[in-house]
């Protein structure tokens, strides 16, 4: 399915906090239609190298529709307009030019439901590098040992490598699905409502994770939960109605908002 690119707006408003950090995504009035519902509306986001961003809003605001652009998922789905363009590193993902397998590679994506693959908890590590070469039994069991460990999960299934990864709990599965994305090296995570089907004691364990990755990986979180975004992001955007609102620095933006919309929804008058 190809993207149809369509007349850039020539307005712009600007909603990037001042900031020293390496850019690794930039959006420019990015614009997007299914069919003619307009789901993003001049969306201009900076998201920073090696922090955490994390995406709030009510339902239907355009929060995962905005990070599937980021990676080019938001094609898959029939009649998809776009304007406007998207930087990563620098480069327009959106020219002929740039690969989209390239950029799913190097942008890697976590689902709000965990999705292993019908394989043993080894192959579904290994399967990414697989398909990208490597067939050296030495290098996979070192790749998988490291992206186990890496997603916190090691210790709990190192003897269970062989075993369908079906028969881990929710919790298990999903650090195992961002084990399986950390296996082909990203720079990027995306992470859409990862610890929205699981319970406390597995949510705080990726929240954990997620603080420990962002040492390596720039990482942008969808979350309903103003609470997690609070306790595990760097910067925080707040759409509604497909327009970014707001979008500082975390402490800020929950302290002391300078939208009357973005109090009214983190205060929990709508949403």
């Amino acid at each position: 399915m190809s993207l149809t690119m369509i007349k850039k707006p020539e307005t712009s408003n600007r909603t990037i906090p001042n900031t020293s950090k390496n850019i690794v995504f930039d959006t420019d009035d990015l614009n997007l239609w299914y069919g003619d519902t307009h789901a993003l509306k001049n969306i201009n986001l900076s998201i920073n190298e090696k922090e955490v961003t994390a995406i709030i809003g009510p339902s239907g605001c355009g929060k995962s529709t905005f990070i599937k652009t980021l990676n080019r998922m938001v094609e898959m789905v029939p009649s998809v307009r776009t304007s406007g363009d998207i930087k990563y590193n620098e480069k327009s993902i959106l020219e002929k030019s740039f690969r989209v397998e390239e950029l799913r590679t190097r942008v890697g994506m976590v689902f709000q439901k965990p999705n292993p693959f019908p394989k043993s908890i080894y192959e579904n590590v290994a399967y990414g590098p697989k398909i990208h070469g490597i067939r050296n039994k030495k290098v996979l069991d070192e790749i998988v040992e490291k992206s186990l460990r890496d997603a916190f999960i090691w210790d709990e299934v190192k003897d269970r490598l062989k075993e369908n990864a079906y028969g881990l709990s929710g919790g298990q599965q999903q650090r195992l699905c961002i084990a399986r994305t950390l296996a082909i090296e990203p720079d990027v995570l995306l992470m859409d409502e990862p610890t929205s089907a699981l319970d406390p004691i597995s949510t705080l364990k990726v929240e954990e994770l997620v603080q420990k990755l962002k040492e390596d990986y720039s990482i942008v979180i969808v979350t309903h939960n103003m609470q997690q975004a609070a306790r595990i992001s760097d910067q925080t955007a707040f759409f509604l109605n497909g327009e970014v609102v707001e979008f500082d620095e975390t402490e800020k933006l929950f302290s002391n908002p300078s939208d009357q919309r973005t109090e009214d929804y983190i205060t929990g008058r709508f949403g």
